[in-house]
């Protein structure tokens, strides 16, 4: 009998087959209390939250693969206290993600959603408005927190593409980066007092969270443009929309909240200086589609042959070696 690998939603055909190679696939399923019975023999979870009454139910549980850069919707710390290896699939999603990323700056910088709306409602009266004048993106300075695959991404189409100084802010330094871009690697607060643009692309953590709020805002350029595609709490977000309501920064382009979807209440909602989208960082058919394979083959990998990849807790990793 093959061993049990349990999904926490559909997947494309491709990446069923994957997994149907070496395992017996289950789901997804129409109730949590079928998934949390399926779980039972199961060694490996693909998609989806996880909760804790489902980690109790699954003794035999040593992987989860998430089809995602972020994992911050796993109790990352329990998970790695059963023992419990995750994988994240960054690589292959990041260069669809860095495109959104530059069309939130563009679609900002020119205010394209604002005067998209202003023409379909018949009132564009005529060519010659200053007021309907963006800002230029080639040439400027854009600072990007966090400088994984995709920000990487992100640091390519703005040297190369739009001949833009780049800056960065990261835990470590990436010479492979600086090397084809001129990055710089600078403290947060010089990336924000300098930049024009400031894209968001690290992983929401303990040391992330409210990393942008109220005095970060301040210090920017008031005519700065902040574009945020990783996780919405990295911003505390009602200092950000005070912000933008009264003028501290000039514009922003979101396509992650806080709560998701976004509520109607939230004070985005009425603000002209922002462009708004439904977190689809990576949703293109065939970024999506090789997402999903990619996550289906870390849990061949590890569980099959035990070379595991993409591994975001490595102390599960060692525990379960050191066995």
């Amino acid at each position: 009998m093959k061993p049990r690998v349990v999904l926490g939603y559909d997947l494309p055909e491709e990446a069923r087959n994957v997994l149907g190679e070496h395992f017996e696939v289950l789901g997804p399923f129409e109730t949590e209390e079928d998934r949390i019975e399926a779980m039972r023999d199961a060694v490996g979870h693909l998609g989806g939250r996880i909760s804790k009454e489902l980690l109790q139910a699954a003794p035999s549980l040593r992987a989860i693969s998430t089809p995602s850069a972020g994992y911050d919707h796993l109790d990352l710390e329990d998970i790695t206290r059963r023992g419990i290896v995750v994988m994240n699939s960054s690589a292959p999603l990041a260069e669809t993600t860095a495109d959104l990323a530059f069309a939130l700056i563009l679609a900002t910088a020119r205010r394209v959603a604002e005067l998209d709306a202003l023409v379909r409602s018949g009132h564009w009266t005529g060519n010659e408005h200053r007021e309907h004048n963006g800002v230029d993106v080639h040439g400027k300075v854009l600072g990007i927190i966090g400088l994984g695959h995709i920000g990487s991404g992100v640091a390519r189409r703005g040297a190369l593409g739009f001949d833009m100084r780049v800056l960065y802010y990261s835990p470590r330094h990436r010479p492979d980066v600086e090397a084809s871009t001129g990055a710089k690697k600078v403290d947060l607060d010089e990336l924000l007092i300098t930049s024009d643009f400031v894209c968001i692309t690290a992983p929401l953590g303990s040391e992330t969270r409210g990393l942008i709020g109220r005095r970060e805002l301040h210090i920017m350029k008031p005519t700065a443009i902040i574009v945020n595609i990783a996780r919405g709490a990295i911003v505390v977000e009602d200092e950000l929309a005070e912000a933008l309501r009264t003028g501290v920064i000039r514009g922003a382009g979101l396509d992650v909240f806080v709560h998701e979807p976004l509520p109607p209440s939230s004070p985005f909602m009425s603000l002209p200086n922002t462009v708004l989208l439904p977190h689809i960082g990576s949703a293109s058919d065939e970024t999506r589609s090789q997402t999903a394979v990619y996550a289906a083959e870390n849990l061949v990998q590890y569980l099959v042959f035990g070379a595991p990849r993409n591994v975001v807790n490595p102390a599960a990793l060692e525990a379960h070696l050191g066995r």
